[in-house]
This record gives structure tokens, sequence and C-alpha cells, in this order.
């Protein structure tokens, strides 16, 4: 390990993950906060479809947004890190464009499309108007460029203190309904707010950033990135990349509860929560490392050396958090969201899969986009979805909640298999030893 720490590249990996694990740390507990509250406050029928509400709205932002962040950390990264802020302000002028188009155009066929489709993804028609009115979230909520200017800025720092703002505020609100017994519609109302604040207050500090930096000049939208070679197609591919792994959350939630209606997706969500939080330390690093490496020479060893040793201190801490799941889930179900939710358990301890993948797959996208193969995690993803869809209906109609979580882990162990694939394949390549001169 002191070995380890001699690398200034895994250092400042473990510097700015450390900032977002605070932040994440704090989030996840007034997540559960929140989830509690709702959960005791509505009970399971009603969080349900507080669930598929939300969910629909994210699916949404889901398909349309086009994870803009990547394209700022990418090109706006190298051009910062090579004293060339014009390819910082181009980027980030070519990633506002891309959410303002993509936030108003998603929120306006979201609103168009629920009408014909809420039957399908459990919404009840006396609740449709509140789900069109959470749509109009859509622009701020699918919106990464902030994000994606802080993290080029390396101000993670930043990232972690807004990143509490949203969930904090939300538990504080949610218990405030809980204690005055508030009917379902303050609930939504306390969720809106609270995203839209959150979202809001992530633009004022990437805003503020970017005049201290006095990079706010010279910045403005444009679809027609010419300094950026290659920056359409980089977009299009994390676009559909993005879109796909909206399966695996919001659009997931959404199918079982078309499929076993809201109490249904209640119990799939609560489950899914837990394990996520297993896999948190895989999702900070992954953060902090793509623009780690993007800053590296992917032909040497030390990115892959820093790929392997990040992921071996994702693997110990998701392990803890996986046994004290499995040790003690059931009791934590009952003790946080109350005895109707102890059904989650069987479906959580398949789920646990999960973040043991996770920790495995977390630095091989992060690894593609920097070997410019943003085509790779897009097939992962597709092949994995694909899978996962195909295979949900009839597992959660077999055996329920159950057999959807365990749909959700076929379809990612396929999905890591192809994206291990990948790496092996781009890691032959450029590590392979020159030809010798005949």
């Amino acid at each position: 390990m002191r070995e380890w720490l001699r690398d200034a590249h895994f250092r400042s990996l473990l510097k700015n993950s450390s900032y977002l694990a605070a932040s994440r740390v704090a989030a996840a507990i007034a997540g559960l906060v929140t989830l509690a509250f709702a959960g005791r406050g509505l009970g399971v029928l009603m969080f349900g479809t507080l669930i598929l509400i939300t969910s629909y709205a994210k699916a949404a932002s889901g398909i349309s947004k086009f994870q803009s962040w990547q394209l700022i950390v990418r090109y706006g990264g190298q051009g910062m890190a090579a004293g060339d802020p014009e390819k910082f302000k181009t980027s980030t002028g070519f990633a506002f464009a891309l959410d303002v188009i993509s936030g108003i155009g998603g929120m306006l066929l979201a609103v168009l499309i629920l009408p014909f489709i809420n039957q399908w993804v459990g919404i009840d028609d006396q609740y449709l108007w509140l789900a069109m009115l959470y749509c109009t979230l859509l622009p701020t909520m699918g919106a990464a460029t902030p994000t994606g200017v802080l993290r080029a800025l390396d101000r993670f720092d930043l990232i972690s203190w807004q990143g509490t703002a949203d969930p904090i505020a939300k538990s504080i609100m949610a218990g405030a309904a809980f204690l005055t017994k508030a009917p379902f519609e303050a609930y939504v109302v306390i969720w809106y707010v609270t995203d839209l604040g959150g979202d809001l207050f992530l633009w004022f500090l990437a805003w503020r950033e970017l005049k201290r930096h006095n990079l706010l000049e010279g910045i403005r939208p444009t679809l027609r990135p010419t300094s950026l070679p290659g920056a359409w197609r980089f977009a299009i591919n994390i676009n559909l990349t993005a879109s796909i792994t909206t399966v695996w959350g919001p659009i997931g939630r959404l199918v079982v509860g078309g499929l076993l209606g809201p109490a249904g997706a209640a119990l799939f969500r609560v489950a899914s929560s837990l394990a996520d939080s297993a896999q948190k330390p895989a999702d900070m690093l992954g953060k902090a490392f793509y623009p780690e490496i993007v800053r590296m020479d992917l032909s040497s060893k030390k990115p892959w050396r820093l790929m392997l040793r990040s992921t071996a201190v994702a693997g110990g801490i998701a392990l803890a958090g996986v046994l004290i799941l499995v040790v003690g889930g059931k009791s934590l179900l009952g003790l946080i969201f109350g005895k109707d939710f102890v059904g989650a358990y069987a479906p959580l301890m398949v789920l646990l899969a999960v973040p043991v993948l996770g920790v495995i797959s977390f630095p091989l996208a992060p690894m593609l986009y920097a070997l410019g193969r943003s085509d790779g995690p897009l097939k992962a993803r597709l092949v994995g979805s694909i899978i996962f869809l195909v295979v949900i209906a009839p597992f959660a109609l077999l055996f329920g909640v159950i057999g959807a979580a365990l749909a959700y882990v076929i379809g990612n162990v396929a999905q890591l298999g192809l994206m291990i694939l990948q790496v092996w394949q781009e890691y032959r390549r450029i590590r392979a030893p020159a030809p010798h001169a005949g």
C-alpha cells in the first residue's frame, strides 16, 4: 500500500473520491431516512406510486440527456491540462447546447406520451396530472454541464457539497410530511422542489467556479464544435449509452410496476436502494477515476495499474457492505421501513450480486472512453439491457419481485462479460510490443 501511495494519480483518485465519499455517506443516510418517512407515511401502495411517478421522469431524462459532462471532462479536461482554455470553453458550450435541446425536447415528449402509457407503467389516471407536472423538471434534471465543469476543474469538493444538499433537504421535508400526516400530493411536491433546488444549486456552483477561473467569457452555446475532433460521434455514443443505462434504474422500476403493480415497484425500489449502498464505493471511485486517466499515457503501465488498485480498494469496502446487509438486512428493513417492507429482503439477497459485479466493472467504461472506444460501453449495455428486458417479464410473473431481481443480475452479468472482453482486447492492442524492423 505504501508503494501505491507514492503514485500521484492514485493519491489524487483517493482525495477526489474521499470528497465524494463524504457526500455519498451523508446522502445515502439522508436518502434512507427519506424513503423510511415516505414508506411509513404512505404505505406500500402509495409509496410505490410515488416511485413510479419519479421514475417516469427520470427514465425520460435518462433517455433524452447526453451525459454532456463526459464531453467536458474528455475534451475540456485535456485542454486545461495542455494549457488550452479555448478547448474547454468550446466543449462547455457544446455540452450546454446539448443539455438545453435534450432537456426541453425530452420534457415535451414525456408529457405528450404519458397519457397514452400511464396504465402500462402502473400510474393510475387520478395521479396522471402529478406525473405530468413532475416531467417539467426534465430541463434541469438532465443537464450535466455543471457537473462536467466542476470535474474538469478538479472541484470534487463542491460536487460533494451539492450532493448532500438535495437528500438532506428532502429528508427533513419528508419527516415533516410524515409527522403532520400530509397527503400523497405533498410528498410529490417535496420531491419536485428539492430536486429543482439541488439542480439550480449545482448550476450556481459551476457558474461561480467559471467566474473564479476567468473562463466565463467566450463560452457560447454551439452545435458545431469544429475544434473538437469526433465530438458529435462521442456525444451520440454516450447519449445512447445513457439512454440504455436507464433500463437498469427508472425504466426497470416502471416495468416492475407495470407487471407487479405499485406495491411490487415499492419492494423492488427498497431492495435495490439497499443493494446500491454497497456499490457506492465503486461509484465514487469511478467518478474520480475517469478525470485521472484522461490525463495519463494509456500505452504505459500506470493507468492499468491504477485501474487494478482502485478495484482492490473498492472491493474491500463493498465486501464489508454486502456482509452487513446479508446478516442484518431483514432487521434493517423492518426497522427503517416497517414490517410491510420486510418482503424486500429476499430480492435484496439476489440483488447483492450487483455490487460485487460493480466493483469489477466500474473502471472498465472509463478506460474504454479514454481509449476512444465510446462504442464499447454502448454495445455491452445494449446487450445486457436486451437480456434483462427479455427475461424480466417471465421471471417476474413466475417468481414476483425475486424474479425481477434475478433478471436484473443476469443482465448485469452479460454486460460485465462484454466489457471485460473489450477492455482486454484494447489492452492487448495498446500494450503489444512494436514489431521489429526487418
